[in-house]
């Protein structure tokens, strides 16, 4: 989707993109709020990373996994705050500043860059802002129009907007993991923080609808989004099963695991491959995807039995039916399973890890999914790109994450003006 990039010149340029000329206060640091933020980064806005030099964020803290092996979510006890691998992914595009908010030459000059910004991002715990006195009137009397997009767990009214949250909490109290896992085992969840991604969109999508607004009226606007009320969101026929019918989202038959109940599919699933732990996905809608699949697998004896005769008995009989697909496919290729049935015309997909997305995938190579970009630490580094392909207009994929107050000078001189020997003094004490 996007060029490779280098990072020959780092120094913050004129931005590219539909975006282009939006400033952003970015006061985010984990991915319900960086995700967000960088999505707009992506597509040429200005956003500026606000940052402690005496608390690091998490995501500098959580090592790289080029040279070492943690576990997920492992602190390395000697953080370098340059080779924070999450911190590269969440702030690629970003400039990044370092401001002590705790001073009060630290707090005014928060002001001064939040009246030349249009947008302000945050997503602490709740309180954090209050305590610095950003409240969203106090940003109104700052810049009338501003944008003040605030992203946090449980929202910041009702009862629960004094709880502290994080992506699995989030998808618990969401519903989310109570629908999840397989029949007749405890719920599952997602395993990761699925929901910061995924609340980040929303926040994105947010952001972008007040500049729409803001754009026709010339007002700001205050935004508050709650990761939870996403994840409810996205309980779709589930949530309504439950309402209309009065059925128990946990009974014998739920959660379905990779069964698919309206339409009724069957064969509906993921079944083994030929290897070590290989998979492929196969989905069969009606009459018509049934008789290609049967066609294609060389039209075997089992499929003609009763049981199998109309799409409602195989829908009523998926464990007799999944035992002689998985017996079929278990001793095949993946990638062989899925180019014969998507040739029939059936819905078939091998189950890819992240290696082979990387290295198999030709659809994921010809978008060009994946792209590098060069950090002065970790060097080359490759990252996700955004999911959405622009004629015109991006993304712009300029740089890797900053460095810790990399772009102070740029920052508090270019836009605030404050001379190199204000600069050097306030560094020198500790505010910058």
């Amino acid at each position: 989707m996007t060029e490779c990039a280098t990072d020959a010149d780092r120094f913050p340029r004129p931005r590219s993109g539909p975006l282009a000329g939006i400033r952003v206060a970015d006061f985010c640091w984990m991915g319900v709020g960086s995700v967000a933020t960088r999505l707009l980064a992506d597509f040429g806005a200005e956003v500026i990373k606000i940052e402690n030099r005496k608390r690091l964020d998490m995501p500098r803290r959580l090592p790289i996994y080029k040279d070492e092996v943690r576990s997920y979510g492992e602190e390395d006890p000697n953080p370098d705050p340059e080779k924070g691998g999450l911190f590269n992914n969440y702030a690629r595009n970003k400039l990044g500043i370092t401001l002590n908010m705790s001073d009060p030459r630290g707090r005014e000059l928060a002001d001064e860059l939040i009246k030349a910004s249009s947008v302000v991002t945050e997503n602490f715990a709740p309180g954090v802002m209050e305590k610095w006195g950003l409240t969203y009137d106090h940003l109104r009397s700052l810049r009338e129009d501003i944008i003040y997009a605030r992203m946090s767990g449980f929202g910041h009214s009702g009862p629960y907007r004094d709880h502290r949250s994080y992506g699995p909490v989030i998808q618990a109290v969401s519903g989310l993991s109570f629908n999840s896992g397989l029949p007749g085992r405890e719920p599952s969840g997602w395993g990761l923080s699925y929901m910061d991604n995924q609340a980040a969109y929303y926040n994105s999508a947010a952001i972008l609808t007040a500049i729409y607004h803001r754009n026709r009226t010339g007002q700001g606007t205050e935004i508050d989004v709650s990761a939870t009320e996403v994840g409810v969101n996205l309980l779709g026929a589930d949530l309504l099963d439950t309402l209309v019918n009065s059925r128990p989202s946990r009974r014998p038959d739920y959660p379905r695991g990779n069964r698919l109940e309206f339409p009724q599919a069957a064969p509906h699933g993921v079944y083994p491959a030929a290897g070590d732990d290989q998979w492929v996905a196969i989905a069969v809608f009606d009459e018509k995807d049934w008789r290609a699949f049967v066609e294609a697998i060389g039209d075997p004896d089992w499929a003609r039995d009763a049981q199998f005769a109309t799409q409602e008995a195989r829908f009523a009989n998926q464990d007799a039916l999944d035992a002689h697909v998985g017996q079929w496919t278990r001793t095949r290729d993946k990638y062989d399973v899925m180019t014969l049935l998507q040739g029939a015309g059936v819905a078939c997909g091998a189950v890819q890890n992240p290696a082979e997305l990387d290295t198999r995938d030709p659809q994921i190579a010809t978008y060009g999914t994946f792209f590098e970009l060069d950090h002065p630490v970790i060097g080359t580094a490759k990252f996700e790109g955004v999911p959405v392909e622009f004629e015109h207009g991006g993304p712009d994929n300029w740089r890797s994450a900053p460095l810790l107050g990399e772009d102070n000078d740029y920052v508090f001189g270019t836009i605030l003006g404050l001379d190199e020997d204000e600069r050097a003094e306030l560094a020198a004490a500790g505010v910058i």
